[in-house]
């Protein structure tokens, strides 16, 4: 076996009417790269996965070209986290642009900083965020868990 077992949350799966648009969708907004690609032997569905490559943590996305899947979202969305504030300004220009901007950017101040709300070809919402306190949340707790 190569590297370590995975653990934890390592995945999140989405049906997709159109794998190349989504594929694109989140290239362009969550700075996603393809990391495995295949056509299921048995479905004869085309599968992607997707990271950031930041940790272990893919978006597996098969197209289903007539998917009923429910999509995430409104509220329940997928969260990426920007370098800046002007990044995700210019992101969520770039997807106004495209039609795709389902909430401008606003300042909810620590943990939760400054955020806005994309939704992808089918549906899903995207959100991109600075200053969210993600990391340190979870570094406080673990000190106090041990």
């Amino acid at each position: 076996m190569v590297g370590s077992p995975d653990l934890g949350l390592t995945h999140v799966a989405f049906a997709v009417r159109d794998l190349a648009a989504s594929v694109a969708f989140y290239q362009a907004y969550a700075a996603m790269t393809i990391v495995h690609r295949r056509t299921d032997a048995e479905s004869g569905r085309a599968v992607a996965w997707l990271s950031d490559l930041t940790r272990p943590f893919v978006i597996v996305l098969v197209e289903v070209p007539q998917t009923k899947d429910t999509p995430l979202g409104p509220f329940g969305h997928l969260g990426v986290a920007c370098p800046s504030r002007e990044a995700v300004d210019a992101l969520c220009a770039k997807a106004a642009a495209a039609g795709c901007l389902r909430r401008a950017p606003k300042d909810s101040g620590p943990p939760v900083g400054y955020w806005a709300m994309l939704a992808d070809p089918d549906g899903n919402t995207l959100e991109l965020a600075y200053g969210q306190q993600v990391a340190f949340t979870v570094e406080e707790a673990e000190r106090f868990l041990s």
